[in-house]
């Protein structure tokens, strides 16, 4: 064979792999494979199903796996260090994966952008300022060609598949906390009007969800900021009008902006039982130093309210060990309202300084090691109190909605739900039941979950 036909052939073949090249690189600007993650809070949750509500409606596809993936977007958490650090981690494992493109938002990316920004194979960060356009700048998806509203809700494929659909009713936060780093991430206080809200309800009804879960950053504020002031109730009230949601329920609620009269929404069955009111610590002293707005004689009088008027109600709550200055007595005293509140569960956080916020640079620091041990012994008196209010229900039928269902051998499917109330039930079923809504007797508890059977 001549050089000039070994130049050619080389010429020829070099003109193929770059034509193969600009056929894959033009293939992925019409249509990409997104995986989508998350770490941390409900909100950022509801904020993911929204961009996957975007990509279907851009002719994009959704994927289960990084393997899989052309795009990886992750919406990351910075409450805590933990919450941090998982973000990092599912970055680096993205890019072990070969992801091309992978796009970072939320509240670590806004605070720490240039250390996003350094990771490897992170191509873009996003503040949470524009995180909601991220997709559509992204994918250069046209607003005016695309109508979400007639796009139905499904679930995300993967790890963050979800069956209850979380809805964005409120972002940011005005409030000050001296521990939460959320108000400097997501800035002021927002609330979206409740045409959006219900019209993204529908959308996730219309898409067949059976629980709707109403999120925000301080979702009791939703109303204060609009011209004419409103409040949680009337959005609340205008869902169950405007809806026909099997079940409603509220995330996280700041116990002062709350009264008795809030609790009487609850006559609408569809409401689930169940309300999350954070109190980070039981001393009075330490919640000072928080800049928490309650007390716990205020934050008790709310509680009694609440149980009076929804009868099985469960209650959690989050609280925060090892605060600065927290001392013995001050730990004592949240030890003892702990008791004494009976929550049906809690999360027991161990306190963890945050850049920029006025706890970080607070004196009388407590060592790590004591916050540890404070964490181990308020979670022995929480599961404790959820193991009481777990058994009290057994023998009692209950509709659990079924989230989860694995295979098994021998035809049988392992299932996985939750009751309104919050309870967490386990069950085996001949039917992979997924999605619905099934009346289950309580019959035992085992592992920390009450065991049903399907009646």
């Amino acid at each position: 064979m001549q050089p000039s036909q070994d130049s050619e052939m080389l010429n020829c073949q070099m003109a193929k792999e770059k034509f193969k090249s600009l056929l894959i690189q033009t293939s992925k600007a019409f249509f990409m494979n997104v995986y989508l993650d998350t770490v941390g809070c409900r909100l950022n949750q509801s904020e993911i199903e929204n961009y996957a509500r975007q990509i279907r409606g851009a002719g994009h596809n959704l994927v289960s796996s990084l393997e899989q993936a052309d795009l990886m977007a992750l919406n990351s958490c910075s409450v805590t260090a933990p919450a941090a650090s998982d973000s990092r981690q599912k970055i680096r494992q993205a890019n072990r994966a070969g992801v091309d493109q992978i796009v970072v938002t939320g509240c670590w990316a806004t605070l720490e952008p240039e250390k996003a920004a350094a990771m490897l194979g992170v191509t873009r960060v996003v503040p949470n300022s524009r995180k909601d356009n991220l997709m559509r700048d992204l994918l250069e998806i046209d607003p005016n060609k695309i109508d979400l509203q007639h796009i139905e809700r499904q679930p995300i494929p993967g790890p963050r598949l979800r069956t209850r659909a979380f809805i964005k009713a409120q972002d940011g936060c005005d409030n000050h906390c001296t521990f939460c780093v959320t108000t400097i991430a997501r800035g002021a206080s927002r609330s979206r009007p409740p045409t959006e809200v219900i019209a993204d309800i529908n959308a996730a009804l219309n898409g067949g969800a059976l629980e709707i879960v109403l999120t925000g950053v301080h979702l009791g504020s939703w109303g204060y900021d609009f011209e004419q002031p409103d409040q949680l109730r009337s959005l609340v009230e205008q869902i169950l009008d405007a809806t026909d949601t099997p079940r409603l329920r509220l995330s996280s609620l700041e116990p002062w902006d709350l009264d008795e009269d809030f609790f009487s929404l609850w006559q609408d069955p569809r409401l689930c039982r169940h309300l999350h009111l954070p109190l980070q610590s039981g001393s009075a002293s330490t919640l000072r130093r928080m800049a928490r707005k309650t007390t716990p004689h205020d934050y008790s009088k709310l509680i009694e309210a609440a149980r009076a008027a929804i009868p099985n109600v469960a209650i959690t709550t989050d609280i925060i060990t090892g605060f600065p200055g927290e001392t013995e007595q001050e730990f004592s005293e949240s030890l003892v309202f702990l008791e004494e509140m009976q929550f049906s569960s809690a999360h027991i956080f161990t306190y963890s300084a945050r850049p920029g916020t006025a706890a970080a640079s607070m004196a009388n620091q407590v060592h790590n090691a004591a916050r540890k041990e404070r964490s181990a012994i308020l979670r022995e008196v929480v599961k404790t109190a959820k193991e009481k209010y777990q058994v009290s229900f057994l023998g009692q039928k209950l509709p659990v909605l079924w989230e989860r269902a694995e295979r098994l051998e021998d035809d049988l499917w392992k299932l996985n739900g939750l009751t309104d109330n919050y309870l967490r039930v386990k069950t085996q079923s001949n039917q992979p039941i997924w999605n619905q809504i099934t009346l289950t007797k309580l019959t035992s508890l085992e592992d920390n979950l009450l065991v049903g059977a399907i009646s």
